[in-house]
């Protein structure tokens, strides 16, 4: 697919400062819960010194589901995650019925209450391994809900409770002792990345290897679209497959022309990517849709090489700020503590489903990348979900230097060379950062963005669908009972990587395509599923809702979803400029 090579230069960039947070004036940063000797017996034994250790960040989203933590005016802290234990009662939900609302006036059976319906899923996915290995805060899914690795887990237990195999009646001591090579790891060196269950990652065999194009380093200066070829059309392909190909073929040349220019007109190249962007041109577009490449082509090889390695140098001081010490090394990492450990939770969790991301190479790389971030905006540091936005730019910039088009499976990023895992990783980094520039009151204290949104769609489906919006009222189904997660995730948790890539070509041919767009992309996904949401009550409703069938969604699906928010946003868009000029 590729042919030749090309030349590169170099610039050396001046050193980004990093910004150190003290941990007694930050909202993120709170004491482990006293009392639980159980649990601090497996991780951290009682006189040790390390009582006192950050053990997790205190922002879940789980805690957004509290209505009355929603407002605004809470400016000096942050939520705090409610423990997985049964044994935490403080932190558990009440079981009773709020007040009747006022357009009911009874009071709703049982289980037509978000609330009772959290606490009693929630009492059959109660962790186990999480809290051996001192993820105290592990939540679930990161929303309330059960989480793939919990109903995981609850399989395992059937399973051995049906070879007789008693496992829940070890002590928590014992426990530890018997999973001794599990355990999580503390440790009073600087770098806080070695404090980590220890790993166990699938190897791929020789045959399930990629290859790595050998142009790579043409690859990596931008000077790769002379490298691509064409298939030649299959002489037994029927005539709507050859007529397929050619498509493919021209719509590919039309944006090589474009991307081949001295200077790329942006307005052009958002129209043409628009309707979807071919593979092999993806990761340019994507970087200068999102301004990280410059438009102007002989200034690409220099920002690339001096933005690569401003991220190198950040990760460097990043993981080695502190004293290496063993008596200050964990003090003097400040709030670095709950911010790694909850990225820690999260990377793995991260595409469960997906075999790329269950590689140590993947899994490392992300948590570089969400820890710098978080470390560099520390008005919102890092929150759950952002894990998830990351991979599909980590996604699509690998794919630009492997010969096969499906790198989710048998692909290892550890065998790859340490220059390109650094470039796509690199560029991963400064992508996403350029996204969340955008949503960023998405991810601050309260998350207003969220908010705002979530009641945006409320009322933009009451004016699309009025027959469904009465129905989830009637049923005493809140949107931010669902809607949540799709604002905080972009919809990743209820589609495919493949296909919120195919998505996010039209919200970055879009000028606000994260911010508005996006909005109306959720209405018509919301109303696609009318018919049957309103024969459902509200238990159904919000089962169905977080486990919509989408699974088997090809390309062709998501651009009829970005079609059909295309036509509404034009709609209301109109009606609205029309009604500000009356």
């Amino acid at each position: 697919m590729w042919s030749s090579s090309g030349g590169s230069s170099s610039k050396k960039p001046a050193q980004s400062e990093m910004i150190q947070v003290e941990r007694s004036d930050s909202p993120f940063w709170r004491p482990p819960p006293r009392g639980d000797t159980a649990k601090r017996s497996v991780t951290t034994p009682v006189g040790s010194g390390r009582e006192n250790l950050v053990i997790g960040a205190a922002y879940s989203h789980a805690d957004i589901l509290k209505l009355d933590s929603l407002s605004l005016s809470r400016t000096n802290s942050r939520p705090e995650t409610p423990p997985s234990g049964a044994s935490n009662s403080k932190y558990r939900f009440n079981d009773a019925s709020p007040p009747p609302r006022a357009s009911g006036g009874t009071t709703s059976p049982p289980y037509k209450n978000y609330i009772n319906f959290l606490s009693n899923t929630n009492d059959d996915w109660k962790a186990d391994e999480d809290e051996m290995m001192g993820y105290d805060d592990d939540d679930g899914d990161d929303f309330g809900l059960p989480s793939l690795s919990s109903m995981k887990r609850r399989t395992r237990r059937r399973e051995s409770q049906r070879k007789g195999e008693d496992s829940t009646t070890l002590a928590p001591a014992a426990m530890a002792s018997t999973l001794n090579t599990q355990a999580r790891r503390y440790s009073n060196s600087a770098d806080i990345a070695i404090e980590r269950p220890a790993p166990s990652y699938p190897m791929p065999k020789k045959s399930e290897g990629k290859i790595l194009r050998p142009q790579y380093k043409d690859i990596l200066k931008a000077n790769a679209l002379h490298l691509i070829s064409y298939p030649p059309i299959p002489s037994n392909a029927s005539s709507k497959e050859a007529d397929a190909i050619s498509s493919r073929i021209t719509r590919i040349n039309k944006f090589k022309k474009l991307l081949q220019a001295s200077t790329i007109p942006l307005p052009d190249l958002r129209g043409l990517a628009w309707s979807g962007v071919p593979e092999e041109v993806r990761a340019m577009t994507w970087q200068l849709l999102l301004s990280y490449l410059p438009t102007n082509s002989e200034r690409r090889v220099a920002t690339l090489e001096r933005k690569r390695k401003e991220y190198l140098d950040g990760v460097r001081q990043a993981f080695e700020r502190g004293s290496t010490s063993g008596a200050t090394a964990g003090r003097a990492r400040g709030l670095d503590e709950a911010i790694w450990h909850q990225i820690s939770i999260d990377v793995p969790r991260t595409n469960p489903s997906i075999e790329l991301y269950s590689y140590e190479a993947t899994q490392r790389s992300l948590e570089r990348i969400l820890y710098l971030w978080a470390v560099r905006h520390p008005a919102s540091g890092y929150v759950q979900g952002i894990n998830d936005l990351v991979t599909p730019f980590w996604q699509v910039f690998l794919g630009l230097y492997i010969s096969d088009s499906n790198i989710e499976s048998g692909m290892d990023p550890g065998q790859l060379p340490k220059t390109v895992l650094d470039a796509v990783e690199a560029d991963s980094f400064w992508c996403l950062t350029k996204l969340l520039d955008g949503i960023q009151d998405h991810y601050i204290v309260a998350q207003p963005g969220i908010q705002r949104q979530v009641a945006a769609l409320r009322d933009l489906t009451a004016r699309i669908d009025s027959k469904l919006s009465l129905h989830l009222e009637k049923e005493g189904v809140e949107f931010i009972q669902f809607s949540f997660r799709w604002m905080n995730c972009l919809l990743m948790r209820e589609v495919s990587v493949r296909n919120v890539i195919r998505m996010w070509d039209t919200y970055l041919a879009e000028e606000q395509g994260f911010s508005e767009f996006h909005l109306y992309v959720c209405a018509a996904f919301l109303v696609k599923w009318s018919s049957k949401l309103v024969n459902m009550d509200f238990q159904e409703v919000m089962m169905f809702l977080q486990r919509l069938p989408t699974k088997e969604w090809t390309e062709k699906d998501i651009e009829l979803l970005l079609s059909e928010a295309f036509i509404w946003q034009s709609l209301f868009k109109v009606a609205g400029h029309m009604l500000e000029q009356e």
